[in-house]
């Protein structure tokens, strides 16, 4: 298994897939941020409770995770490969100074992480083509710059391809949750491994955003992987009608 990654459960021709990209906040041992390590544990590092979300849908039959291995500041997989923010030099007014590098140690991260994961995200998915991609994320409550709290318990997000979302929306409005559509940002302004692997492919994909809060324990986690595996499945055979 690959550092850059990491595959639970078993990918199924037809199944659900949940990607990750930030489900990990591991830097590694050889790499120095220079950093306070408390930001690790922060959504700067981190989508807060989707490495255990999507764990636990793996665990139902039909359904694989796969994960990202490292935090977003060491290399952030939904990131455009050529964009300056794929190593971060500054995250929500934190300066990361082990990313200001030069031209060979930029090229030796991506080779080392980004492409890896998203070789094996494309291997995964020509293999055991999925009736439906999960993209799993979280969000924060509140932003830092804002006094206002976010209402949204949930967010789909797409960008062209919005096949699946409309699905999902009146689904997870059903159950009684605040759901936002394109909120709290546009698919349309960050989806990039969406766009990579399911839109530039034609393949059925539901962007998920979940509020941090929703997913901070061990019952939210659990709640949230049962509901959205309802909802992935629901989603998947509507989609194939």
């Amino acid at each position: 298994m690959s550092e850059a990654f990491r595959l639970i459960g078993n990918p199924r021709f037809g199944g659900i897939l949940v990607v990750s990209d930030h489900a990990s906040s591991h830097v590694p041992a050889d790499i120095e941020l220079g950093i306070d390590p408390a930001l690790l544990d922060q959504h700067i590092a981190i989508d807060i409770g989707v490495a255990e979300v999507g764990a636990l849908m793996a665990e139902r039959p039909g359904i694989a995770a796969f994960q990202g291995g490292v935090s977003r500041l060491v290399c952030d997989f939904n990131r455009e490969e050529h964009a300056p923010a794929v190593i971060p030099v500054a995250s929500d007014g934190h300066a990361i100074p082990g990313n200001a590098l030069d031209h060979a140690g930029h090229k030796a991260r991506l080779d080392r992480f980004f492409r890896p994961y998203h070789a094996a995200l494309a291997a995964v998915l020509d293999d055991k083509p999925p009736a439906l991609i999960l993209s799993l994320h979280s969000f924060t409550p509140q932003l830092a710059t804002s006094d206002q709290p976010r209402p949204w318990q949930v967010g789909v997000l797409y960008n062209q391809d919005d096949r699946a979302a409309r699905i999902a929306i009146p689904l997870l409005a059903a159950e009684g949750l605040v759901v936002g559509d394109q909120e709290p940002y546009s698919g349309k302004l960050l989806n990039a491994t969406m766009n990579r692997h399911a839109e530039a492919e034609g393949r059925p994909y539901l962007g998920i955003e979940i509020r941090q809060d929703q997913i901070a324990d061990a019952a939210g986690q659990q709640f949230w992987a049962s509901l959205l595996g309802r909802i992935c499945n629901d989603v998947a055979l509507k989609l194939g009608d």
